[in-house]
């Protein structure tokens, strides 16, 4: 077997070619050589199709460089592009659509967060944990959402991060306070509404059509601050799911969201927990939101094909339920260190390597991923593809058959992207 080449495939920032993660990057690409594996850094912009090539990026260790370099297409992709609405997305999408028969593919795009939204609540094993949710068409759909509710919010279906996300909670009859972030994560200044108001004051977010409404979970701490758990579960180099970790995130005070680049500060998880809960409750909520991220992982498999890991998002009401508020197929994992936990960091680093190694090995054609495995045709390179994502009718199919589906056994969230879009850390 030949010598694994990753490329790990994003979109630059700006015209300048700004990359947003090279951090990460270096970590992978310093784990793989470790492990024997020669990773690089690509961009769709960077490719030359005449020729299959691509002018990639390595990292020097020694002179603490970035150099370019020709070289052909390499074997497996590892997808860390976020989606932006611009004609780097764009070409990112005629990538993948080029070379989806032809090149591994560690992961792939996944629905929006309504769509994913639709599909997650068929499944008996995770529909007790969504909330509920509605796409916002008119203002009258958000009166009636909001009625009977003390807490509602409003994210952009194709959003990341924490940007402009709208936070409605009823603080007495007929009055309501509305806080929330714009486009850039900046804290916008709270304002009261009656009911009848509430439509004007959320002029400018640019909402028709673009939000979902969503119940709240009453997840603050005794000083008013918000928080949640970031909940990793990721392929190990055996090709099956396993969770590396899971942290709290509280956020800032006067903040509605506890995204790191929000500002919010990492909490170890069972610290966080142990505030509000006993330690046998705290082991049940543990071992409950495993179960949920196996079962969220292996539907999305189901239905979108090969998958190498993802971010859960998942609050915890007072009475100790978990609530799935959003998914992430490119998540951060920076999360880890902040907290003190350097070996879920580096765990969190190594898997999709090893994963990769075990993909490269032909590890999908002896156990069936998702709902892609088995494909014999041949791509760049000689290497076989694997994890081809369903087709749409395959999809539909999918998607009707997860309401009579079991979800895990307990063995082991923008066009295309939905929250996916970012680390959303």
């Amino acid at each position: 077997m030949s010598k694994l080449t990753l490329g790990v495939m994003t979109l630059y920032l700006n015209a300048n070619k700004q990359l947003e993660e090279r951090a990460y990057f270096r970590k992978l690409i310093a784990q793989g050589k470790r492990l024997g594996i020669t990773v690089v850094v690509f961009t769709p912009q960077d490719v030359d199709y005449s020729y299959d090539r691509v002018q990639a990026q390595l990292y020097d260790p020694d002179n603490k460089v970035w150099v370019r370099r020709w070289m052909p297409l390499p074997q497996v992709i590892y997808d860390r592009c976020r989606y932006q609405p611009n004609e780097r997305f764009r070409q990112f999408q005629k990538f993948r659509a080029r070379y989806a028969d032809r090149l591994v593919f560690l992961n792939r795009p996944i629905g929006n967060k309504w769509s994913i939204h639709q599909l997650l609540s068929r499944n008996t094993a995770v529909r007790p944990y969504m909330p509920a949710t509605s796409v916002y068409h008119s203002a009258q759909d958000l009166v009636q959402f909001i009625r009977g509710r003390n807490l509602v919010y409003m994210k952009p279906i194709n959003g990341t991060g924490g940007r402009g996300i709208v936070r409605i909670e009823k603080v007495s009859s007929g009055t309501y306070l509305i806080q929330g972030r714009d486009s850039h994560r900046r804290i916008i200044t709270p304002r009261t509404a009656s009911e009848r108001q509430i439509p004007q004051k959320l002029t400018g977010f640019n909402i028709r059509d673009r939000y979902l409404i969503q119940q709240g979970i009453q997840s603050k701490l005794s000083d008013g601050r918000v928080h949640d758990f970031r909940l990793l579960i990721q392929k190990n180099g055996s090709g099956q799911w396993e969770v590396t970790g899971c942290a709290g995130r509280v956020g800032p005070k006067r903040s509605i969201t506890s995204n790191l680049h929000g500002g919010g500060e990492a909490v170890p998880m069972l610290t966080l927990l142990r505030l509000n809960f006993s330690n046998d409750k705290t082991d049940q909520i543990v071992k409950e939101i495993h179960r949920l991220s196996h079962s969220v992982a292996e539907q999305l498999e189901r239905t979108y094909g090969k998958l190498c890991e993802l971010g859960l998002d998942i609050a915890i009401d007072p009475s100790g339920h978990p609530w799935l508020l959003e998914l992430n197929p490119k998540p951060a994992r920076e999360v880890f260190i902040r907290i003190g936990e350097r070996d879920t960091y580096a765990k969190a680093i190594s898997r999709p390597l090893e994963y990769a190694l075990w993909v490269h090995a032909g590890g999908n054609r002896s156990r069936k991923a998702g709902s892609g495995s088995g494909d014999k045709s041949k791509p760049l390179g000689g290497a076989e593809r694997s994890g081809k994502p369903a087709s749409t009718s395959e999809r539909e199919r999918a998607e009707e058959a997860v309401a009579g589906s079991g979800g895990s056994n307990g063995s082991g969230v923008a066009n295309g992207y939905g929250s996916a879009g970012g680390s959303g850390s």
